[in-house]
């Protein structure tokens, strides 16, 4: 990507389109607001002689939905990053590598999904603008510019189709593509494009627009900048290849996984196998490959097989280790997956859009002839982790614990923070404050934990964010998480204290502070939170959020609290007053929820009376909202980390590793089940919460039990995954908001936080608990801070003052440089 700037608003390219379909009226509009296009997929180009050009050659572009860029043939990125409509991003490259002198060509494929899916919506245009496919483009080429306008040739593509699945865990489109219908050499200069249409040069048709097509225009507004790294991975070839061979199965379903899951039934034992795999079609014979890579990919899959024209070509997708071949997969399992149709010669196939699996499935029907597939793979594509970040110990446990959870987070940091590659690919709000810390501690480049706040920022008219952004969730702006904001509050928080951006900082204060003061009118008369609506979320364990509630209380008391020291910092000492005084008005409040025969804090109270179930969450955010008195810390923490007393419990997890449909239902009737022993034992957080629990147990000076604590996550890593799953038990495999150890190595084991914001001062607190040695390196906004500790001898390098903590908690302040202390 070049660093070479454009000007700052005013683009030379318009805005280009193919040509304009019959839009239908939007039947939710009161109005006569046109509904989006459907899906399509559309092909531009513009062939150009170059006689002579500069070392450095920037191009920018965006689009809608999506774009893949070709110059003379080579790809040379993809984007934009997803964002909301109205923060438009565009990307920015350096072409001189890829330019030749003579004819050259630029060809960029553009995908418009159509209708919102869980990493896009729709704009909310105005006019024929922002409701299909559409380019923008423009770079100085030698002494000219070259730019999105008419002289483009345009076609939409019938090579595509694309499946909407009505499941709301499908969140990513499965992509058919007939490539009889794609000619290969349209990307390259020679293509003959001459049967193609000119493109539509589109224009603004509201009051006002003054019919204007260059940006900046309604409905994206002032287009951004990427603001973040280019994506990439290394290209991941399979671990083992089994061929099936199987009865064809009768009334395949269009859709490729049903496709495969049917004659999956039909096949038996299958024997090992390696590339090229040849396979000879019979009519009374299907071949089902099955292509195991060992460990969760994410990227784009790549298909290279020579076969008859015509021949349709099915893969599904997998991201179990696992398959039952009679009953298939759980009914909560991904149905991702994709088809190839043969064109016959040069039969390459990327996919365009990102999964993420652990099997690819390949069915190859019955018929005549002969296809050989000479390689399946994956093209990783995920967010770097660049720098020098690290952990070595003695304890081989949580060296691999280290590993697996920047691995997992890898593979849910793309353009934002991801739930989980291999279903929905949302952005949840609240999700992301975990992948955010990973990225804090093990990345040198903040920049997609900065854009992980600029994405949440988009609060509803109330004030409220959603639960997830940039997606059909946001779109539609029905009910959301609540609590899902105060996690990323969390993370404005966590930000501050690392970076300690003042400009930031102010632009997302006025989005905090509507976040918290949602929270007003369900202020009961002792200062807490009671019968908040929508949905309460908490954690996936069973934990009790409704009537009046400690959970609700302990977040945006916690929240709060931040809130003040943020703004204060900022010189707002009256908002940070009005933050403080709710903060004390619920101290008093919250002692309702105080059980002293049991040493922690009840979860709800009903009609004033205490409810017994008790859990990890409502002792964890007592502690770290400040809302429990410091004399009962030691005790909250040693009764929620009593394993005598713990028990795991979901509302919605199933005995079969998926989601309980029965529970789910219940749990939509207002029916909770209460299984265990509510009056004694203790319901335990599920992954994500846990990283509450573990801030508390640190703030309760007890982090020497985190080594311990953290040795529950190698459950995760079985049958070669190296990476962390959703719950104890059940859902994905590969699940970012359970990367909690990576944040409690760097800051409770090595002991590494920010004493001040952006680092000025850092604070080395070191808690070896029951690990002989171990090292590390944590990235700061000046450099790196290592720490190395070897039984009571720990030796730090700073580039920044440190305060040195002892086990006993005595402080010493020492300047930038070497020290060594005693534990």
């Amino acid at each position: 990507m070049t660093t070479q700037s454009f000007p700052a608003v005013r683009w030379h390219g318009s805005w280009i389109g193919p040509e304009t379909p019959d839009f239908e009226v939007d039947p939710t509009s009161t109005g006569a607001d046109l509904a989006p296009a459907g899906f399509s997929r559309v092909l531009f180009r513009r062939t150009f002689e170059v006689d002579h050009y500069a070392d450095q050659v920037p191009l920018r572009l965006s689009a809608d939905s999506r774009y893949l860029l070709w110059v003379n043939g080579v790809e040379v990125g993809r984007g934009p990053i997803r964002s909301q409509p109205r923060r438009l991003r565009y990307d920015q490259y350096d072409i001189a590598p890829f330019l030749r002198r003579g004819s050259n060509v630029v060809a960029v494929l553009v995908t418009y999904y159509g209708h919102a899916n869980s990493y896009w919506q729709p704009a909310a245009s105005s006019g024929v603008m922002g409701r299909d496919a559409q380019l923008v483009l423009e770079s100085p080429i030698g002494d000219w510019w070259l730019t999105s306008d008419s002289s483009w040739k345009v076609v939409r593509s019938n090579a595509w189709r694309s499946f909407e699945s009505g499941k709301a865990l499908n969140g990513v489109p499965v992509e058919l593509l007939d490539a009889r219908e794609l000619d290969p050499r349209w990307i390259e200069a020679d293509f003959d494009d001459a049967p193609w249409d000119d493109a539509t040069v589109l224009r603004v048709t509201h009051d006002g627009g003054l019919a204007e097509s260059r940006p900046p225009v309604d409905p994206y507004g002032a287009m951004l900048p990427r603001g973040i790294a280019m994506l990439g991975g290394e290209r991941v070839l399979p671990g083992s290849i089994k061929v099936h061979i199987g009865e064809p199965a009768a009334n395949l379903p269009d859709h490729p996984a049903e496709r495969l899951m049917a004659q999956l039934r039909t096949v038996g034992a299958g024997s090992s196998a390696s590339f090229p795999i040849e396979v000879e079609r019979a009519a009374d014979s299907a071949t089902v490959i099955a292509l195991d890579f060992g460990r969760i990919v994410a990227g784009h899959v790549e298909l290279d097989v020579d076969a008859p024209a015509g021949v349709r070509l099915d893969l599904f997708y997998q991201e179990s280790a696992t398959y039952d071949f009679t009953a298939g997969p759980v009914d909560s399992a991904p149905r991702t997956s994709a088809s190839y149709t043969a064109r016959g010669a040069g039969d390459r196939y990327k996919a365009v859009d990102i999964n993420g699996l652990r099997q690819i499935f390949l069915l190859i029907p019955p018929g005549d002839g002969t296809v050989v597939v000479r390689e399946v793979a994956v093209s990783e594509y995920h967010y770097p982790f660049v720098g020098d970040a690290a952990f070595h110990s003695s304890d081989d446990e949580l060296n691999a614990l280290y590993r697996a959870g920047i691995r997992t987070t890898e593979m849910n940091s793309f353009d934002s923070f991801t739930d989980c590659p291999t279903r929905e690919q949302r952005a949840w709000v609240g999700d992301g404050v975990v992948h955010q810390m990973v990225h804090l501690v093990a990345n040198e480049d903040w920049r997609l934990a900065r854009n992980y706040l600029a994405l949440g920022a988009s609060p509803r008219s109330d004030g409220m964010l959603p639960m997830s952004v940039v997606g059909e969730i946001e779109y539609n702006g029905a009910y959301t998480i609540p609590d899902w904001a105060l996690h990323w509050l969390h993370g404005v928080w966590n930000f501050f204290r690392h970076e300690g951006d003042r400009a930031l900082l102010l632009e997302l204060m006025p989005v905090a502070e509507r976040v918290l003061r949602w929270y007003e009118p369900f202020i009961d008369d002792r200062g807490t939170l009671s019968d908040v609506p929508e949905w309460n979320l908490i954690d996936w364990s069973s934990v009790f959020s409704s009537e009046r509630s400690s959970l609700i209380t302990g977040l945006w008391a916690r929240g709060l609290a931040e809130y003040a020291e943020m703004t204060e910092w900022l010189g707002n000492r009256a908002s940070a007053e009005w933050a403080r005084n709710l903060l004390d008005g619920a101290k008093s409040g919250f002692e309702d929820f105080w059980d002293p025969a049991r040493g922690s804090y009840v979860d709800h109270l009903v009609d004033g009376e205490q409810m017994p179930a008790m859990s990890q969450a409502a002792g964890a955010v007592a502690i770290v909202s400040g809302l429990a008195p410091l004399d009962r810390w030691p005790s909250i923490i040693d009764v929620i980390t009593d394993h005598s007393r713990l028990v795991v419990r979901s509302w919605i997890g199933g005995l079969d590793g998926g989601y309980d449909m029965q529970k789910i239902l219940d749990q939509s009737k207002g029916i909770y089940r209460i299984d265990w022993e509510a009056g004694r034992e203790v319901v335990m957080a599920e992954p994500f919460f846990s990283y509450v629990v573990h801030d508390a147990v640190a703030a309760a000076g007890k982090a020497a039990l985190l080594p311990n604590l953290l040795r529950r996550w190698s459950v995760f890593l079985t049958d070669g995954f190296d990476t962390f799953g959703e719950c104890w038990g059940w859902g994905t495999p590969v699940h970012a908001w359970s990367a909690t150890p990576v944040k409690d190595i760097a800051w409770y084991l090595l002991g590494v936080t920010p004493a001040e914001p952006g680092y000025t001062t850092a604070r080395i607190a070191p808690e070896p608990g029951p690990v002989q040695w171990f090292s590390g390196s944590v990235p700061t906004p000046h450099g790196y801070i290592t720490v190395d500790v070897d039984g009571s001898k720990v030796k730090v390098d700073s580039p920044v003052a440190v305060i040195l903590v002892s086990s006993d908690g005595k402080e010493t302040l020492a300047p930038a440089g070497s020290h060594e202390f005693e534990l």
